[in-house]
């Protein structure tokens, strides 16, 4: 060992017996639970340091992918501006600051005003400088920001550890002064009443759930705030919204599979709020909107993708379906404004938005490109006859669109800038489907630099998630492009779990069916490797949070597969987790994964694919494993247990564990320092792929 490398660490074994239906298991490393015990933390630093020696030859590659992508940003830039009421609402940066800073202007015309980056806008108000707020801390993050319907009053709320509890503060915005009303360890979101009087908010419990609103008096203390609405059923979330009209404030509160709406006048911030329709019904998930006398309701009783239609404001249990059921469409949402409703769903795999017109007509917005993502962007102007679009595909940057629905037409509005050489035309994207175990078609989204071909030599990247619904559509980075230009292939596996292929494809994909999940990004990478888009031994495996679990759980199913892991902030103790009803939105994850509490059948299926549990004396492939001390989401325990348990069953495999010791689920706040961390990650991944 030389003078600079570090010993290897080695945690700790402390016996610590878990029982559940008469299984008794040792859990050596439940020690490390702890983030205030000096031993937990000093164990942090030793993996830190080990993980910054053996990476300290690629400082300089880690060095030049920095400048890479800090050198293909456009540092200082603004967004679109998006209109409400008299204003113009837009957010800029400036180059050399971390954060960026939320500004307005003075509305005229219904066209967008031609700002030019970086020039001195006259009449220009700046509502929040992140960067401001950010002085003296190491983490910054920007919760609530919500301007009044008024347009005179501004709740936003900061953060400075990393653990999503937000103190709110109130700005009076015609004279740019705070006003005294400082209320702690509230979460994201909240809604001002129609009058802007009243500021309703959300806090959590001691398990890291929204389950209270509350209505704040602006000017009053803290302490004369009225509770409106508790959850009290811990499988349930709570929050709160104004509608796009500012008619109707919505108290929503929801678990996994199953929604409730409550909803008030927002004129009557004072008043009862009443439930929606038919109240709580297990398993029936619903969304609402208000349009003039009608609320739109996307509901799925009886239809397993959804069925959209709309109530009465006079009886919300009359239900009066317009688009029905479809078993190759998945109804994702639905936006009311004053005369036509906007549609957004998947088909095939990629997202689709359509406008609802008054004569019930469905006109779906085309794109030319084979594989691309399309989702509403922001729209608060309720009466407005364009509707703002976010595009992006794996070679188009994030673009934003507005569609005149009068004219059917896009105009594109802005085109994130790539400096430098970058040409779209200079890469290439596909559609691969991989053929899982039970004959399922599993979509793999896949970018390359033209000229790279499928010769059976190529690097590869793969990603993956397959939890929850969420869906991992084709988008642009400029960051991978550091790795597109030196030849490797990146590739998303749209496995089971998420929601890509419609509500069946979460539905395969979870609870008893979870093990697809894994199986599916196995198969996606054997089907790489057959049609030649990656070399057999050239392979990393990447996916972040549940797609951590995913790293985990195909490490021990087939590390061979794989040359490197990285994992990012990653479930891998999903079996002691889910056990602790205690431990941050653990009851809330039951109808995802099951209660391995109740259930010993639930038990013994979690146990055979949780990557901790399931840990041996196998080579791995190499694994980076990054997380966040103050993550309230992924515990920073469960990586570092799966670390000190893989160091221990298996000596010889290659493992690190990387900790951000002032950060978040997200990891560093700052742009800048997201950048350095992702540039570490990437020069690992070049590393591990012979591209270093």
């Amino acid at each position: 060992m030389s003078e600079t490398q570090p010993a290897t660490p080695a945690a700790p074994r402390r016996e610590h017996a878990r029982t559940h239906h008469g299984d008794t298991v040792d859990d050596p490393y439940a020690w490390l639970k702890d983030p205030e015990d000096p031993e937990t933390l000093d164990y942090l630093r030793a993996e830190n340091a080990y993980a910054e020696a053996r990476t300290a030859h690629l400082a300089g590659l880690r060095q030049a992918v920095f400048g890479e992508i800090k050198g293909r940003t456009q540092e200082t830039d603004l967004s679109v501006p998006v209109r409400k009421r008299g204003w113009w609402y837009y957010g800029r940066t400036e180059e050399g600051k971390q954060y960026g800073i939320q500004c307005r202007l003075k509305a005229s015309g219904d066209t967008p005003p031609e700002i030019e980056a970086g020039v001195a806008v006259e009449g220009e108000e700046i509502l929040v400088d992140g960067n401001e707020l950010a002085e003296g801390h190491d983490f910054f993050s920007l919760g609530t920001c919500d301007v009044s319907p008024d347009g005179n009053l501004l709740a936003y709320a900061v953060n400075y550890s990393g653990d999503e509890r937000f103190t709110l503060r109130f700005r009076d915005l015609r004279t740019g002064e705070d006003f005294p009303d400082d209320i702690p360890n509230v979460f994201y979101g909240g809604s001002w009443s129609l009058d802007g009087s009243v500021f309703f908010y959300t806090k959590v419990d001691d398990a890291w759930r929204p389950y209270q609103v509350w209505r704040h008096v602006l000017g009053e203390h803290e302490d004369k705030d009225v509770l409106v609405h508790q959850e009290d059923d811990e499988r349930f979330w709570t929050g709160i919204d104004l509608t796009r009209s500012e008619r109707y404030l919505f108290i929503v509160s929801g678990s996994k599979i199953t929604t409730e709406v409550r909803y008030l006048d927002a004129a009557d911030p004072t008043g009862e709020f009443t439930v929606f329709g038919a109240g709580r019904e297990q398993g029936v998930e619903l969304s609402v909107d208000h349009q003039g006398d009608r609320f739109w309701v996307l509901h799925n009783r009886g239809a397993e993708n959804f069925t959209l239609g709309w109530t009465p404001v006079a009886d919300t249990t009359q239900f009066h379906e317009v688009i029905p059921h479809d078993e190759a469409v998945r109804l994702e949402s639905a936006d009311a404004f004053e005369d036509h409703v906007v549609v957004s769903m998947r088909r095939a795999g990629l997202s689709q938005v359509a406008i609802l017109d008054e004569a019930g007509s469905l006109t779906e917005i085309a794109f030319d490109e084979p594989i691309y993502s399309v989702g509403l962007g922001e729209n608060p102007d309720y009466e407005s006859r364009q509707i703002r679009l976010g595009y992006t595909s794996l070679v188009t940057p994030s673009s934003v669109y507005d569609y005149d629905i009068d004219a059917a037409e896009l105009h594109l509005r802005k085109r994130t800038p790539v400096l430098g050489e970058f040409a779209p035309a200079d890469y290439v994207q596909y559609r691969e489907w991989a053929v899982a175990e039970d004959g399922t078609k599993v979509p793999i989204s896949i970018v390359a630099k033209a000229g790279v071909t499928a010769d059976g030599t190529a690097p590869c990247l793969l990603y993956g998630y397959g939890s929850y619904e969420h869906s991992i559509d084709p988008y642009f980075s400029i960051a991978r492009l550091s790795l597109l230009d030196r030849g490797v292939v990146f590739a998303i596996a749209h496995v089971r779990g998420g929601g890509e292929m419609g509500r069946q494809w979460y539905e395969q994909g979870k609870l008893l069916h979870k093990k697809h999940t894994f199986t599916d990004f196995v198969d996606a990478a054997k089907h790489l490797v057959d049609v030649g888009w990656a070399a057999p031994d050239r392979i990393v495996a990447r996916g972040g949070s549940a797609g951590g679990l995913l790293m985990g759980a195909v490490a021990n199913l087939a590390p061979e597969r794989f040359t490197g892991i990285l994992a990012d902030v990653p479930f891998v103790d999903a079996l002691n987790t889910i056990l602790d009803p205690t431990m941050p939105l653990t009851v809330i994850e039951w109808e995802e994964w099951g209660n391995p509490l109740e259930s010993p059948e639930v038990y013994a299926y979690m146990k055979s694919y949780s990557p901790y549990e399931n840990v041996t004396g196998v080579t791995y492939p190499a694994i980076l494993a990054v997380t966040s001390l103050n993550d309230t989401r992924v515990g920073f325990h469960e990586p570092a247990k799966w670390i000190a348990k893989l160091r221990h069953e298996s000596p010889s495999s290659d493992v690190l564990l990387k900790t951000e010791m002032e950060a978040g689920h997200g990891g560093r706040s700052g742009r800048y320092d997201a950048w350095e961390e992702e540039a570490f990650n990437l020069a690992w991944i070049l590393d591990r792929l012979g591209k270093a």
